[in-house]
């Protein structure tokens, strides 16, 4: 087959795409990214190597990170970018080997493999997800690899605000090597994939304090969904720092800023608040971008990923511009901002000013902005629903949203909900229920949205606390259900971190993954609880007996 990857829940049949990628990856990209993989964990064994003798790595650090960052699921489909990487990746790996007073013996074949430009495709085809062929250790190992892929993007967020935690890295190298490892027994691959988790909790914390140290504690907000009258810049992604950058850039342009998908969490933080061309938010979730970004009329950033490829017809593909880890072919990319300094988004803004005003979609507001600082401070009026029963359970519907009309599923589940049930999400995922009229229990909304998906760190926090205040010995004691829809690999890292924690009998949907074996189902299963969703009312009597 041209190609093979599982990684996200759109795996074509559920099986993987072996053509061209449901996302719109190509087969091309698809190799590249393989191959990148590859050398990084070549990389990888080094740096390990490294640390034993006390060589500094930091370069490779934050390459490494970046790199892997940039293969997730719709982040990335520059061919060119892709092949700059590997070029970088073969550059620092030699030069890291040549710092070493030893070199390990018995490297693996990603240290020692060297090729130019014209070999990568062919030398990609014997490297991707197929080359282990045993299939519940290749479940594992891909597992492993895209926790690990989850990790590095919330960990290259919190480095662009200058957080940084280096036992993450460390074992970022460590399961990377691990995935190249034939004498690991499938129960030491569990084990470290449990350890994945754990330093998914790690991560998400990091970030958490990066982006409240930096931007302040999010508070509740109402969030604008109409348009104003001037142009406008659509910010798509993830990064609050790309934000930051560009709204000190924008401040007097005459400009406004809105925000797209998993981006609507900025104006939670009270930093943005000082901005007034900092609009609202224009738009759903990322998957519906086609027809947004038409009527958006403006230039779009985007930051990180989400990207759906345009259609040949398009007519947006000239305003869109790309930085970071995220890339499209033909679109202009931001480049990375110097030490210390900014990005330069000039050239978008300037495009701004030449543009019509956005389209308008619709009107009103929606609230969020209860990340776990925000909850504590209502502490006392949600503990008290809880004791009165005014609160009869919380569900947890945390995660990603998609294109495939089975999501409906968590439309109809909030719908049908109890009035005396509280939704705690983040993410996008919360695009299936946030305009519902679904209103609150005394003052505290039925949706309680704690941010963008690495906010999943606020709602176990949250959990955490709870646990606490009702004097329970186990986080499965409390009223919560967890009823989550996945979709690429940040989801697969949060998914992770909640079974460190312990929580159990996760639903998740709307299919399990593909690169999940029935065995290593079965462990899930078994030991967490882990089950698909089923119908919306065969779920909701499970759930609510």
């Amino acid at each position: 087959m041209s190609m093979f990857c599982y990684q996200c829940q759109e795996a074509s049949r559920g099986i993987g795409c072996n053509v061209a990628g449901v996302c719109g990856k190509k087969e091309d990209v698809a190799k590249l990214q393989d191959l990148l993989l590859f050398v990084v964990k070549g990389i990888s064994f080094y740096v390990i190597q490294a640390d034993k003798e006390g060589v500094s790595h930091k370069k490779e650090d934050i390459f490494v990170m970046k790199a892997v960052f940039s293969t997730i699921t719709n982040a990335n489909f520059d061919y060119e970018a892709f092949v700059k990487q590997i070029k970088e990746a073969l550059k620092i790996r030699e030069e890291l080997k040549a710092k070493l007073k030893t070199v390990p013996s018995n490297l693996h074949e990603s240290a020692i493999w060297f090729g130019t430009e014209s070999e990568f495709e062919l030398k990609a085809e014997s490297v991707g997800v197929l080359r282990t062929e045993n299939e519940d250790v290749r479940s594992l190992r891909e597992l492993l690899t895209y926790g690990i892929k989850g990790m590095a993007a919330y960990a290259e967020h919190a480095y662009q605000l200058g957080y940084e935690n280096e036992k993450i890295y460390e074992f970022m190298y460590r399961g990377l090597v691990a995935t190249l490892d034939d004498s690991l027994t499938a129960d030491q691959l569990v084990a470290l994939v449990l350890e994945c988790g754990q330093n998914g909790v790690n991560v998400m914390a990091l970030l958490d304090q990066a982006n409240t140290t930096t931007f302040g504690h999010p508070v509740a907000t109402k969030v604008n969904i109409g348009v104003g009258n001037r142009p406008g810049i659509l910010i798509s992604g993830h990064d609050l720092k790309d934000l930051a950058d560009l709204l000190e850039q924008s401040k007097d342009s005459g400009v406004d800023i809105y925000t797209h998908s998993e981006m609507l969490p900025a104006h939670y933080y009270p930093n943005f608040k000082k901005y007034n061309h900092f609009f609202g938010n224009y738009g759903s979730s990322w998957w519906k971008q086609k027809s947004e970004f038409e009527s958006f009329n403006g230039p779009i950033l985007f930051t990180t990923n989400c990207i759906v490829p345009p259609s040949p017809d398009a007519k947006y593909s000239d305003k869109v511009y790309t930085t970071g880890a995220a890339g499209f072919t033909g679109w202009r990319h931001i480049s990375d901002r110097p030490e210390g300094g900014m990005k330069d988004f000039s050239a978008i803004i300037e495009h701004a000013k030449r543009c019509k005003p956005p389209i308008e979609l619709e009107t009103g507001h929606i609230v969020g902005g209860f990340a776990h600082n925000q909850v504590f401070e209502l502490a006392d009026k949600i503990i008290d629903a809880v004791k009165t029963g005014a609160i009869r359970k919380f569900f947890v519907m945390a995660g990603c949203d998609g294109r495939m009309k089975n999501r409906n599923y968590y439309t109809e589940f909030a719908e049908k909900l109890p009035t005396d049930t509280v939704i705690l999400t983040a993410g996008c995922a919360k695009y299936r229920y946030n305009k519902l009229p679904l209103g609150d229990i005394g003052g505290i909304p039925r949706v309680i949205d704690a941010g963008q998906c690495n906010d999943s760190y606020s709602l176990a926090v949250i959990a955490l606390k709870l646990k606490e205040v009702f004097e329970l010995g186990d986080i499965n004691e409390l009223p919560i259900a967890y009823n989550i829809a996945w979709y690429e690999q940040k989801a697969v890292i949060v998914l992770l971190a909640l079974l460190y924690l312990g929580v159990k009998n996760i639903h998740l949907g709307p299919t399990l993954p593909a690169f999940l074996s029935p065995n290593v189902a079965k462990v899930l299963v078994d030991a967490f609880g882990i089950a698909p969703i089923g119908s919306v009312d065969e779920d909701m009597k499970l759930f609510l007996g």
